[in-house]
């Protein structure tokens, strides 16, 4: 966990550059020792995310959980509800910690998002019900309801805003599927709009995976293994989130915006994901630095957040204006053989059954805990 420090000049330039900092993890130890409020306090952290694999890490270590944990088993709730009521809960009280900024920034930040169960990525019908049960559950203004970007998650996005609910759309790897994603979350205002809901209320965040894209393309790259090859190593995932900048500047600068703006709409901002870095030999601070944007989130693991603060480099917005050599980057690494739509489909399959086996790990570590307490998880 964090040691906050007072070396805050650096996260305080990347948020004075418009990029809210959002922490991407959340623990009850976090919670209960105060650090997310220190973060807060010190850090310059506006917003927290989760996920399946954040919450195995927290839950299935049991530290914080173990009151929690005896009370469900002598209450003897399924292995799922369990889970349920202790992730929601977690997310509950940091959407509290979080509230002043929330109310401070009209809603566009203060923000804890909660993902629908990652069984449910391939089932429209399920997740829009789910995403409903969530927001119940958490019972919280701030709160975001995260759906993957899958092709089932496209018409759950619109129905769910439509509802009035905001969303963080989550594992986005391709430029294509990410205006797919636009496209649903203006459906899904315009639905809002029709019902007679104010759309000042609903915001959206679409969250573009970075650091996975290098992995996968870098990999390739090096196989590869001629010069011009690997000398494009570590290029492939800031073009393609440059590029996502490009199309949300197209989108939300056209005559479909500009009717919903005028009734008080919100942009669905682009969350820059994933953006610790897998290769040692990079900066652990690349995909923060060189993605500086007006009018985004990043949010990262608590070791980029303080690598950030340690040793940052912010020299404004590293995106715009950046767009001709991220298409050059991205035509190079085809010419090399590697095919952009593959490896984008891939990442978006392992992204779901990475977040799918942490659940499944998550409930088994869940039920061990109630069976040890004398009852059997179902």
């Amino acid at each position: 966990m964090i040691t906050v420090t007072s070396t805050t000049d650096t996260l305080k330039s990347l948020s004075d550059e418009g990029v809210s900092i959002w922490l991407d993890d959340l623990s009850r130890k976090r919670i209960e020792s105060g650090n997310l409020a220190e973060l807060i306090e010190k850090q310059h952290v506006v917003g927290v995310t989760t996920n399946p694999s954040i919450f195995q890490a927290a839950i299935g270590s049991g530290e914080g959980y173990e009151e929690q944990l005896a009370d469900l088993a002598v209450r003897g709730v399924t292995v799922d509800e369990a889970v349920r009521m202790m992730t929601t809960a977690d997310v509950r009280a940091a959407a509290d910690i979080l509230r002043p900024v929330y109310d401070a920034t009209g809603g566009r930040d203060g923000r804890v998002s909660i993902e629908v169960d990652p069984r449910l990525a391939h089932d429209t019908g399920a997740t829009v019900a789910e995403a409903k049960q969530l927001f119940w559950l958490v019972d919280r203004p701030n709160v975001m309801i995260k759906i993957p970007a899958t092709k089932a998650g496209l018409p759950a996005i619109t129905e769910v805003i439509g509802l009035g609910i905001s969303v963080n759309v989550t594992l986005i790897f391709s430029l294509e599927r990410y205006r797919e994603v636009m496209d649903a979350y203006l459906a899904g205002l315009e639905k809002a709009q029709a019902a007679g809901l104010d759309l000042a209320v609903i915001h959206s965040v679409a969250s573009f995976f970075v650091s996975r894209v290098d992995s996968e393309i870098d990999k390739r790259l090096a196989k590869a293994g001629t010069d011009e090859a690997l000398a494009l190593k570590g290029r492939a995932a800031l073009a393609n989130a440059r590029l996502a900048y490009e199309a949300y500047e197209d989108v939300f600068g056209g005559g479909r915006w500009t009717a919903l703006s005028g009734a008080r709409a919100n942009r669905q901002r682009p969350l820059w994901a994933s953006t610790g870095v897998k290769d040692p030999s990079y900066k652990d601070t690349l995909y923060v630095d060189e993605l500086v944007a007006p009018g985004t989130v990043n949010t990262m693991p608590e070791a980029t957040l303080l690598a950030t603060a340690d040793h940052g480099d912010i020299h404004g917005d590293a995106v715009s204006g950046g767009y001709a050599q991220a298409r050059a980057d991205l035509e190079a690494v085809e010419r090399q053989g590697i095919s952009y739509d593959e490896v984008v489909q891939q990442l978006e399959d392992e992204g779901v059954a990475k977040f799918e086996a942490a659940w499944g790990d998550l409930l088994d570590a869940v039920a061990t805990s109630l069976s040890s307490k004398g009852v059997e998880g179902e």
